[in-house]
C-alpha cells in the first residue's frame, strides 16, 4: 500500500496589471489584494514551488516529493525522460483587460537563451463575457519588415487573427504562435514548465504599480515567431458523459475531458505518469483508500503516479492532464 494520496497544493496568486476579481467571484477563491490575474496551481518553478496543504506530506514542496520518490510521484516513464524535473505548470487566468500580444520560444531557443523549457500551452475557457475574444496567429501574410513597420505605427492588431470565445472552448498554442487573451476571459492554462514570454505589443499601457510601460522583447521575438496565417484556432472534442474524451495530445502533455453524472472509476498505469485533475464544472468528489476528497469547481488535484485507482462521484466535469 502506498503512503501517497491525492495531493492538494496551496494556490499561488500573482499580481498582473490586467487581472480582475473572477478568481474570487467565479472560482470562489479567497486572497488579499487586487488584480490577481493568475493562480499557479501546480508549479515546480524556482521560487514558486507548490506546497502540499494537508495530510502526511503537508508543507512539503512538489520538488521535494519528486526528489524523495521520483518514480512514485512522476511515474517511471516520466522519470526516465525528465529525471527529477517537473515538466508542467498549471494555472488559472483571469483577464479583466487584454494580456499583451506575445509569443513563446521553442525548447531549443529557450534552452539556449534562458536555460529553460519552451512553452507550448493550451487554454480551456471557463467563462467569457459577451464579445470576449482571443488573439491567435496572423490573419494576413506578413514578413519581418511589415511586422516591424506595423509595430512602429501601433497598427499590429490589423494583421492579428481574433476570434470570439465562450465557455468550453479549447485552444492549443504551439511555441512560435503569436497570441493574447482578451479582456473578460477566465481560463485554465496547461503549459510546459516555463515562464519565458516575449511581449511584442502591450497597447502602450502603464502599470499603475510602477508608473511605467512594460518591457517589450521584440528583437528576441523575431527569431521565435511563426508568421503563417492562422484560420482556425479552436479544438473540437467529444463530450460523452461518464467517458474519458481525448482533448489535446502533444509530445509535451496530454489532456482529456471527462464529464460525470454519477460515479466513474479511473484506473491508471503506475509506470506511466502522474495525473493532474482540474474541476471545470459542478461539484465532484474523489474517493481513494476509503477516504473522500472534495473536488469542486476550480479545484486542482495532483494524483501521484503510484496511485492506480480512484473513484470520482457527482455531477460536473474535469480536465485530466498527464504526460
Amino acid at each position: 500500500m502506498t503512503s501517497f494520496y491525492p495531493l492538494f497544493f496551496t494556490p499561488q496568486y500573482q499580481y498582473r496589471m490586467w487581472g480582475g476579481e473572477k478568481l474570487k467571484s467565479f472560482l470562489g477563491r479567497t486572497y488579499e489584494g487586487q488584480n490577481k490575474g493568475e493562480s499557479w496551481e501546480v508549479s515546480a518553478l524556482k521560487g514558486f514551488e507548490s506546497k502540499v496543504t494537508s495530510g502526511l506530506y503537508k508543507g512539503k514542496t512538489l520538488p521535494q516529493l519528486i526528489k524523495e520518490s521520483p518514480e512514485a510521484v512522476l511515474g517511471k516513464k516520466v522519470h526516465e525522460k525528465f529525471g527529477t524535473t517537473f515538466p508542467l505548470l498549471i494555472k488559472f487566468i483571469d483577464a479583466k483587460s487584454p494580456l499583451s500580444v506575445q509569443v513563446h520560444p521553442n525548447d531549443f531557443l529557450a534552452k539556449e537563451r534562458h536555460d529553460s523549457y519552451g512553452k507550448n500551452e493550451m487554454w480551456y475557457v471557463l467563462d467569457a463575457e459577451p464579445e470576449a475574444e482571443l488573439i491567435i496567429g496572423f490573419k494576413k501574410e506578413v514578413d519581418v519588415s511589415t511586422f516591424n513597420q506595423l509595430l512602429d505605427e501601433n497598427r499590429l492588431e490589423e494583421i492579428l487573427h481574433k476570434e470570439k470565445v465562450s465557455s468550453g472552448d479549447v485552444v492549443y498554442i504551439p511555441t512560435g504562435r503569436v497570441h493574447a487573451i482578451g479582456g473578460g476571459v477566465t481560463l485554465a492554462e496547461i503549459q510546459q514548465s516555463s515562464d519565458v514570454t516575449y511581449r511584442v505589443y502591450d497597447y502602450n499601457r502603464v502599470d499603475y504599480k510602477t508608473d511605467n510601460t512594460r518591457q517589450l522583447h521584440t528583437e528576441l521575438a523575431l527569431d521565435a515567431l511563426d508568421f503563417s496565417i492562422q484560420e482556425e484556432i479552436k479544438t473540437s472534442y467529444s463530450k460523452v458523459l461518464n467517458h474519458v474524451n481525448p482533448l489535446i495530445k502533444t509530445p509535451y502533455f496530454t489532456t482529456n475531458f471527462v464529464s460525470i453524472d454519477g460515479v466513474l472509476e479511473r484506473r491508471y498505469n503506475a509506470n506511466e505518469s502522474f495525473r493532474i485533475l482540474i474541476c471545470i464544472k459542478g461539484n465532484l468528489e474523489i474517493n481513494f483508500d476509503e477516504k473522500k476528497y472534495s473536488f469542486p469547481l476550480g479545484q486542482t488535484v495532483f494524483i501521484p503516479a503510484v496511485i492506480e485507482k480512484i473513484e470520482i462521484k457527482g455531477q460536473g466535469a474535469y480536465l485530466e492532464v498527464s504526460l
